[in-house]
């Protein structure tokens, strides 16, 4: 074991407790030896044995304690990250993109131009982000909890954006089948204004099948919306979906790639919201490849809703809202010096896209940003 020859250690150990199973010194190496293979649990269930002894050796019982102590340290696992980035955007207000909007007066169409204070404003802009994890580990579960801070501020003030996020999340890890739990809260500010806080909750189950590399997943989130200064916005919003997670080994890299389709419906929680309630789907594909050198995270989008009912009757003449949204993501992450993991470099590029037959409704955005992120 000393020697690293960890196979051969655990074998020999193994032979020697079948001899004689009370063997002390061959319980305190072997639980060593588990540990140094990562079996943490098996490990401190061993450790615990030895510590219930009445004829451990005087000095011993110190020992594994302070093993105990350190072992034990390991299954509540605690860190801090912060991002600073500066980046570039042609749309920081989220404005609509035609210059002009047409609508329907009195059964006939009038076109409109869009007040220049609404159109897209662009400009450079600083992002910070301050996040905390924590992760409390047990044989069979785990308890996962995430809080993140996020400001975006930039020469627009009435653009600037904080947000503030937490995530639970209680894992059943398993190689056959797997489940998670999750809820969370979202508030958004934009501009110095609380414009909308979201709660929810749902869960992801992997069953005990595969399709080739692949384990198939599926999934279930409800949240409702609340919308501080539009109460008539307020809604529920329910997503349920079913994908698939591949793990790929390729002679360039480990590459990992999930893939989900789910269907989207969003009801009101009061009448006289227009468009009434919405129906729709979406798929999504994130892809994840380990480079030589770091990290290159793609995340592909696409969603389209249906409103039920007419949106507006000064809107073409009443129709329902149709909206197709995309965007895309590319994100490449590097350590910022060799041999050092906690700083790492990172370059975004985000692209959007959002069509709709209501022209108030269409609008792009694109944003390149680059920055570093440090690890505590």
């Amino acid at each position: 074991m000393n020697t690293g020859r960890l196979d051969r250690a655990l074998e020999s150990l193994e032979r020697a407790l079948l001899l004689n199973p009370d063997n002390g010194g061959a319980q305190v190496d072997y639980a060593q030896a588990l540990y140094l293979q990562g079996q943490l649990f098996s490990a401190l269930d061993l450790n615990q044995q030895l510590l219930a002894r009445n004829d451990l050796p005087a000095g011993l019982q110190t020992v594994l304690r302070d093993r105990e102590h350190s072992w034990r340290g390991m299954t509540r696992q605690t860190s801090l990250q912060a991002d600073l980035l500066m980046g570039y955007d042609n749309n920081l207000n989220g404005a609509p993109e035609p210059g002009q909007i047409t609508l329907t007066l009195s059964g006939e169409p009038v076109v409109l131009p869009l007040n220049p204070e609404f159109r897209p404003r662009r400009g450079p802009y600083l992002n910070l982000r301050l996040g905390a994890r924590y992760r409390q580990l047990a044989p069979e579960h785990q308890h996962n909890v995430l809080v993140e801070l996020r400001g975006r501020v930039s020469e627009d003030q009435a653009s600037d954006l904080l947000q503030l996020d937490t995530r639970y999340a209680f894992i059943r890890p398993g190689n056959e089948r797997s489940w998670q739990l999750n809820a969370g809260m979202s508030h958004l500010m934009f501009g110095g204004s609380p414009l909308y806080t979201a709660t929810e909750a749902g869960g992801r189950f992997m069953p005990d099948a595969r399709l080739g590399a692949c384990r198939p997943q599926v999934s279930a989130i409800a949240q409702h919306q609340f919308f501080h200064n539009q109460s008539r916005l307020n809604a529920v919003e329910s997503k349920v979906g079913a994908g698939l997670s591949c793990p790929l080994s390729t002679r360039f890299g480990a590459q990992q790639v999930v893939t989900e389709l789910s269907a989207l419906s969003n009801s009101p929680i009061r009448s006289g919201r227009p468009g009434g309630s919405r129906q729709g789907w979406q798929i999504n594909v994130d892809w994840q490849w380990q480079l030589p050198r770091g990290v290159l995270l793609t995340q592909l989008n696409h969603t389209e809703t249906d409103d039920k009912r007419g949106y507006s009757p000064i809107l073409a003449d009443g129709a329902r809202r149709e909206i197709k949204r995309s965007y895309v993501l590319l994100q490449y992450r590097q350590p910022l010096l060799p041999g050092r993991p906690d700083t790492t470099l990172l370059f975004n590029v985000y692209h959007q896209k959002q069509r709709s037959n209501l022209e108030l409704f269409r609008s792009t955005d694109s944003t390149v940003e680059i920055g570093i992120s440090h690890r505590f």
